[in-house]
C-alpha cells in the first residue's frame, strides 16, 4: 500500500519488551504512526517518541552487518581499495535511507532531530 505524500496513518504493531537478553519475551500491541509505506525501511513513530524512526527489517539489518564486516575484513587484509568500494556502497545505501527519512519528515512538517 502506498501512502500519499503528506498523509500518514496510525497502525497497530506487536512489539516485544526492552532490548535485553533477559527480557521475558512478552509481546504487547502498540499503536504507531506510519509515515511511509509499510515495506522495508518504513518511517514510523512509536508512542512516547518525539520523532519517527526507521524500521529496518531483520534481513536488511543482517545484510548491513555483513557489509560492514566485509569492510573490516578488507582493511584487515590490507585491501584498502576493496574496503573503500564496499564502504562507498554502504554510504550510498545509508544516504538513500536518510533521504527517505528526511522526505517523510518534511512531508509532515516535522523538524529533523539532527
Amino acid at each position: 500500500m502506498q501512502i500519499s505524500q503528506g498523509a500518514h496513518r496510525r497502525t497497530t504493531f506487536a512489539a516485544s519488551g526492552p532490548l535485553d537478553h533477559r527480557a521475558s519475551g512478552r509481546m504487547e500491541r502498540v499503536e504507531a504512526e506510519l509515515f511511509t509505506d509499510g515495506g522495508n525501511n518504513a518511517v514510523v513513530r512509536l508512542p512516547g517518541r518525539r520523532f519517527p524512526g526507521v524500521l529496518i527489517q531483520g534481513d536488511s539489518l543482517s545484510m548491513l552487518r555483513a557489509d560492514v564486516a566485509e569492510v573490516v575484513e578488507a582493511f584487515d587484509q590490507g585491501d584498502v581499495a576493496g574496503a573503500r568500494e564496499t564502504a562507498s556502497l554502504l554510504l550510498d545505501g545509508l544516504d538513500a535511507l536518510l533521504a527517505r527519512y528526511t522526505a517523510a519528515l518534511e512531508a509532515h512538517e516535522i523538524p529533523r532531530p539532527y
